[in-house]
């Protein structure tokens, strides 16, 4: 792949940047006007049936896991690993400038995500859902702007290791065309 210049690098970072902000605050401030207009508990039905908006604190990682967990093990668990995380995707992001787009956008999803929940797990102790997804009484885990966010890119990632796939697939079959033709010349 060719070299792209500084210039195309550093407004490809710029737009990442103002992405990953842009997602930060729209998640704070959603979760802000939730906590001001809303109960712990409580819930607002949009859709009959289907969508509610509901406050809903979760101490745990993601869907709830570890909520129960002791504080002791679960606080500090959940503010170092994804301090680490962030460090590190930081380096991905870096990695990626002038390589993979969607990857490149993948991890700064997940960065923005990340920090989104980060922000409410320092000041609140706990990650403020909302949007809470059900048919019947069966409820999909409440979540918010930050976790959509990174699983939108877990959706990006599954579809660039999809398109790497094929991409290995198609040089595989390239190459032994090639080879097939070589042969058939030597003969």
């Amino acid at each position: 792949m060719a070299q792209k210049g500084p210039a195309t690098i550093m407004r490809k970072i710029l737009m990442l940047l103002a992405l990953i902000i842009g997602l930060i605050i729209t998640d704070q401030v959603s979760k802000n006007v939730i906590q001001s207009r809303f109960h712990h508990g409580e819930s607002l039905e949009v859709i009959k049936g289907f969508f509610s908006i509901t406050y809903v604190r979760n101490p745990g990682a993601a869907f709830g896991f570890m909520a129960n967990a002791e504080d002791a093990v679960r606080k500090p668990l959940f503010l170092f690993i994804p301090i680490i995380a962030c460090m590190w995707l930081l380096v991905l992001i870096w990695k990626t400038r002038d390589k993979s787009k969607v990857l490149f956008l993948s991890y700064g999803l997940i960065l923005a995500g990340a920090i989104g929940n980060l922000i409410d797990r320092f000041l609140l102790g706990y990650v403020v859902d909302f949007a809470d997804f059900y048919l019947a009484d069966h409820h999909f885990p409440a979540f918010n702007v930050a976790d959509s966010a990174i699983t939108i890119a877990a959706a990006l990632l599954i579809y660039d290791f999809i398109l790497e796939i094929k991409h290995k697939k198609e040089q595989q079959v390239l190459t032994k065309s090639l080879e097939n033709s070589i042969d058939q010349k030597k003969s």
